[in-house]
């Protein structure tokens, strides 16, 4: 099912696979070749339906549920699915994660912790896990899913934009204590990506965005899936400590 097998032999966890971002990330892993664990944590049967996407085209995947605000499972689910790739993992994608809609002044600490475990520390714990296991087989790669948002704030998403930044910064310090063990890091930071209902529940967020876009349309979750390919891959083998910016030329436009 490779269309250039830029993935041939690798086993990849991605985490948030349920999602339509994971979706399509899992999807294009598999389509390139690699053996694709799919993590979820109450979109069972979404994540499902991608395995079987994957399996009936002649791909391996595998689901495996958890819940990674907590640290024991994070490193659970990264081994277990190691061992289900025949005790390798080559890639690990970040994926998993929460974007509620609550203004600052409003937020209890609780609101807040609940973002930042869910986006930030499940990278740590994940990326953690996996680095160990990659020093011991020759490296690996992990990519972290951070967010236009990590760069330019939006209304009461202040714990959302926060955690992604964080994840960036994340991401540029892992790969410099990791690279010595072979694992690059990096992130991909989406711009918005189309999904079922989205410009019938956010028509004029939808029309700005398009406005704003130097190509003129929203994102697709295979876009983000492409760049996670190539990061994964031994094109960005001299590609660490990188924030990939996909958002279609949005960040490109002149703000004043």
């Amino acid at each position: 099912m490779s269309r250039e097998g830029l993935l041939d032999g690798q086993t990849a966890l991605v985490t948030g696979g349920g999602g339509g971002i994971g979706r399509g990330i899992a999807l294009r892993f598999a389509e390139e070749g690699a053996a694709v664990a799919l993590h979820c944590r109450t979109a069972t049967a979404s994540a499902r339906e991608t395995a079987g996407r994957i399996r009936e085209s002649g791909g391996r995947a595998v689901v495996l549920r958890a819940d990674l605000t907590d640290e024991d499972a994070c490193h659970r689910v990264v081994t277990r699915a190691a061992e289900w790739g025949g005790g390798r993992l080559t890639a690990l994608v970040n994926n998993a994660g929460v974007q509620p809609v609550r203004d600052l002044a409003a937020m209890t600490a609780a609101e807040w912790r609940t973002v930042v475990d869910t986006n930030l520390t499940s990278v740590f714990a994940c990326t953690q896990a996996a680095a160990r296991l990659m020093r011991d087989q020759d490296g690996g790669t992990v990519t972290h899913i951070a967010s236009v948002e990590a760069h330019s704030p939006a209304p009461a998403h202040a714990h959302y934009s926060a955690s992604k930044a964080a994840v960036v910064m994340h991401a540029r310090s892992a790969a410099q204590e990791y690279g010595p063990w072979g694992v690059r890091v990096n992130t991909v930071s989406p711009g918005l990506i189309d999904r079922e209902g989205l410009e019938e529940a956010w028509p004029e967020g939808v029309r700005r965005w398009r406005r704003a876009s130097a190509v003129g349309r929203l994102g697709r979750p295979q876009d983000i899936g492409d760049a996670c390919v190539f990061l994964a891959s031994r094109l960005a083998s001299w590609v660490t400590g990188h924030d990939l910016v996909v958002d279609g030329g949005v960040s490109a436009r002149p703000t004043w």
